[in-house]
């Protein structure tokens, strides 16, 4: 049993192993020749994220759907690549939106080089994602664009915020379905796809891919309050320091509108208040930990992970499969 990928992956066969590493080399490949630009500068900033890591998680999934028919299909390590060059566009966006000095352990391209610049790569990084669609398909390009309409529509959704008589949870989940869970979901597809498997497969990854996705996010917004640095490379609260609703503090609201208990509303308080002091940050995460909100969202992460892990079932037995079922367990693992 061997560890692939930055993300954690385990898997127990040498054959599976030896394409997914050869797969997510090549995605590598494709993901530098991408970001490359014949004016210095630009290359220097699409490839600022791309240097700094990332776990590969999208690729990754690809790779393993594409088990399911051709694995080694040239539209295979194309569209894993355009999923990945989409996401990390969306990363510099938002960055902007969000006012972020750090990603992945270095500065952002905002901090870096202002709002205007950063804009703009993640804007070349979208065109360079869509000249390589071209060239797999217009029903990839189909596909590609009604997730890409997904997520922006989540995104926006999440800036305009619950309508007036919405539940914040519901509103929220629809939220993450767009931002997080169309672009995986498009991974398990394209990468099946591009395999050539068969459409009742496709189907059955797309679904799977897209409930993946929704604890994928939900596994983060634990972390946030729930690691130290090290477990997950960005300082705990960091969201709550941003302002950015997740699952445990949404959790903490209702409880505190139904119950209107002193103590959740004096988190609230603290919660609402100025973060941006060390002090004042770390106790409010210390509180949170010890609150049952936080154990509520995690018991969500591990729903939709059991719920992706179940729509695997129709799915030929094989090594392939049992990786796609144990990606579940990694996600939730990374909650504790």
């Amino acid at each position: 049993m061997t560890v692939v990928g930055s993300f954690g992956l385990s898997v127990r066969d040498q054959a599976l192993e030896a394409d997914v590493q050869a797969g997510l080399a090549a995605v590598e490949a494709g993901l530098l020749e991408a970001t490359k630009s014949e004016v210095p500068f630009i290359t220097e900033a699409a490839q600022h994220l791309l240097m700094a890591g990332g776990k590969r998680f999208r690729p990754l999934l690809v790779m393993l759907a594409s088990q399911f028919g051709d694995p080694y299909a040239p539209g295979v390590v194309p569209s894993a690549v355009v999923v990945e060059l989409t996401h990390l566009a969306t990363l510099y966006h938002d960055d902007v939106m969000d006012e972020a000095d750090v990603r992945r352990g270095v500065d952002s391209a905002n901090s870096r080089w202002g709002n205007s610049l950063a804009v703009l790569t993640g804007d070349f990084l979208f065109a360079r994602a869509s000249h390589i669609l071209a060239d797999l398909g217009p029903e990839a390009v189909r596909i590609q664009a009604e997730a890409f309409e997904r997520l922006v529509t989540g995104q926006i959704l999440e800036t305009a915020g619950p309508r007036d008589g919405r539940d914040p949870v519901d509103h929220y989940m629809d939220v993450l379905s767009g931002k997080t869970g169309s672009l995986i979901a498009v991974s398990g597809r394209f990468g099946a796809m591009m395999a050539g498997a068969d459409e009742g497969v496709v189907d059955i990854l797309t679904q799977y891919g897209e409930r993946l996705g929704i604890a994928f996010q939900l596994a983060d917004d634990v972390l946030d309050i729930a690691s130290d640095t090290q477990e997950s490379g960005k300082t705990p609260g960091t969201d709550l320091r941003e302002g950015i609703p997740t699952l445990p503090v949404l959790y903490l609201r209702a409880q505190a509108e139904a119950y209107g208990r002193p103590d959740d509303l004096a988190l609230i308080e603290l919660i609402d208040g100025d973060l941006s002091d060390d002090v004042r940050l770390r106790e409010a995460v210390l509180r949170l930990r010890a609150h049952p909100a936080l154990e509520r969202a995690r018991q969500d992460a591990v729903r939709y992970a059991e719920e992706a892990r179940a729509t695997l079932g129709p799915l030929p037995e094989g090594y392939a499969k049992t990786s796609l079922a144990e990606l579940c367990g990694v996600v939730v693992h990374r909650v504790g």
